[in-house]
């Protein structure tokens, strides 16, 4: 992954609106949510929804399918994990450790 699209991806998730949105996705799995399910869900108004939206959508982060006349939203779990990936690949690797040490942070 380049470091660019990582970084433009983390920044969209850096918005406490678009954090919630995408977690709602996430949670909702392949079959994603119809834009007005989404809405409802998290009670934001449609002008907002579709503006965050969008920042995901360009991001890579949702992809968006029409089906008749709803429009359907679901996360791209590709680049989710392409994301989280390069998050950890080299964890510790200058350490010479097996593996990151887990640790809890409330």
């Amino acid at each position: 992954m380049i470091i660019e699209k990582a970084a433009s991806q983390l920044e969209a998730l850096g918005n406490v609106t678009r954090l919630q949105i995408y977690r709602a996705l996430v949670r909702a799995g392949e079959e994603g949510l119809p834009v007005g399910r989404l809405q409802e869900k998290l009670e934001i108004p449609g002008s907002t929804l579709s503006h965050h939206l969008k920042r995901l959508v360009d991001t890579g982060l949702v992809v968006q399918d029409r089906q008749a006349t709803t429009l359907i939203c679901t996360a791209n779990y590709n680049h989710m994990n392409a994301l989280i990936g390069y998050l950890v690949d080299e964890c510790c690797a200058d350490q010479g450790c097996d593996g990151p040490r887990t640790r809890v942070v409330a």
